[in-house]
């Protein structure tokens, strides 16, 4: 049972330090390129791990494709997260309707019915 539950917030939290490495150095104009790029591999490491440890331990729960859907997903909304909260962007209507399909998407492909 813990790991229907810890998988998925394993991955999830994988997505964000994803997503801070992805786009979260974009905040930080004065940086230079070579600062950015060692702050991006600095949580590119524990994202790895994570990602790695929830998908080995989540395969006797979730199957590949389960997993890869619902972390792929929460990419895709960390980045939103990310992207509204730390850079301060603004989402577009059609933008949340489309994140709403998603998670829709992952419950689909994720939990049987």
């Amino acid at each position: 049972m813990a790991q229907r539950i810890f998988v998925p917030i394993m991955l999830f939290a994988a997505a964000m330090l994803m997503s801070f490495a992805w786009i979260g150095h974009l905040k930080f104009k004065n940086w230079g390129f070579w600062t950015a790029f060692f702050f991006s591999w600095f949580l590119v490491l524990p994202e790895y791990l994570l990602n790695v440890s929830s998908s080995r331990w989540g395969r006797s729960v979730y199957s590949g494709a389960q997993m890869a859907a619902f972390h792929l997903g929460c990419g895709v909304v960390c980045v939103a997260i990310v992207s509204t909260y730390h850079l301060g962007e603004t989402l577009t209507s059609s933008q949340l309707a489309g994140f709403a399909l998603m998670i829709v998407a992952i419950i689909l492909i994720t939990f049987r019915f």
